[in-house]
């Protein structure tokens, strides 16, 4: 399996999107939410215990930012109107260093937004966004992590390869479902800062690459599928021990194996992994659970069929195992009615 293909497979706690959800609901009739997230295959996960695919979140984005009227979906306290995004992407595009880029972004978006604005600094060899609140209200936690995720994700559209990231900072305290973060930025991310920030590397941001219409639309007509989750191999060691198994054959991968693979000795690993507060067999239960979720959603598969694939000896183990995973049935995952519970 390419790292790509298992980046995607990556799935977030249904309590990473709570927040969005709370943003969105004023935005809708109770008819118009329910259909949003019957159309995104959301209605029957639920929030506390429930996994959420890549598939998942870009259906949502992609169906309530054009239905809503607001691209940033009630996030900010102002709506962010129609086709801002393409214009951004179009002031963006005519930058003719990263740096310049970033700062493009921090200008476009304190046009817009009343209750923060964007502040760009450079100090010993750091370029850093930094978000400064206009209000005493509490931070939104799923809003300032899709503008920070957004910058990152146009800077590397530009550049045609994921930038790398020095530091992530978000001034919300650390929330129960942080490991969420991880797929989303590739480098550790700090929480209860002083500020929410993202910090790059001012010396790799070198100029950037031509970008034709056709590449603009076609990243508006994907957004955000190609930005939200990070493909960096730069990552937490728990991200790279996943994306090792997932290209080989996950199902017989070992500690030992994986360590020497990383050419360090299976103590060492065990102790990073643990100060990524995970486990080997952890990483590879979330694995099978994220393999399980996308066959659930996207094949025909029988529930038995996807049990045998990610390693049960039975479908009754592999429900629940799945309950304990997901605080949910498998068949809740199905996309449309299913056959099989």
């Amino acid at each position: 399996m390419p790292p790509e293909t298992a980046q995607q497979l990556s799935t977030v706690s249904s309590q990473f999107i709570a927040d969005w959800l709370t943003a969105l609901r004023p935005l809708c009739s109770d008819d118009h939410y329910r259909s949003l997230l019957a159309r995104s295959d959301l209605q029957d996960q639920p929030r506390s215990h429930g996994r959420i695919t890549l598939n998942q979140i870009v259906r949502l984005y992609q169906m309530a930012a054009v239905e809503t009227g607001d691209e940033m979906m009630g996030l900010w306290c102002r709506p962010v109107r129609p086709r801002a995004l393409q214009h951004l992407l179009t002031s963006v595009r005519e930058a003719t260093s990263l740096s310049s880029a970033l700062y493009r972004f921090s200008t476009f978006w304190n046009l817009l937004l009343d209750d923060y604005q964007f502040a760009l600094t450079q100090t010993d060899g750091a370029l850093v966004l930094q978000l400064v609140p206009h209000t005493d209200q509490a931070a939104q936690r799923f809003g300032h992590m899709l503008i920070l995720k957004l910058a990152h994700g146009l800077i590397s559209w530009l550049a045609r390869y994921e930038v790398p990231v020095k530091a992530v900072d978000f001034v919300f305290e650390r929330p129960a479902f942080e490991e969420d973060y991880a797929v989303i930025f590739p480098v550790p991310v700090r929480f209860g800062q002083s500020e929410t920030s993202i910090t790059f590397d001012a010396n790799v941001l070198g100029p950037v690459q031509v970008r034709s219409s056709a590449d603009l639309d076609l990243f508006l007509e994907t957004a955000p599928r190609d930005w939200i989750f990070t493909r960096s191999s730069e990552h937490t060691q728990s991200l790279r021990v996943r994306n090792y198994i997932s290209q080989t054959d996950w199902r017989i991968a070992n500690l030992t194996e994986t360590a020497r693979a990383m050419h360090m000795t299976p103590r060492t690993l065990i102790r990073r992994l643990d100060a990524d507060g995970t486990s080997f067999q952890a990483i590879k239960d979330a694995l099978r659970r994220d393999i399980a979720i996308g066959h659930l959603q996207t094949g025909r598969q029988s529930i038995e069929a996807i049990a045998h694939e990610v390693g049960f000896s039975s479908a009754a183990n592999f429900h629940k195992a799945f309950q304990r995973w997901t605080g949910n049935r498998p068949s809740a995952y199905r996309r449309g009615p299913a056959a099989d519970g």
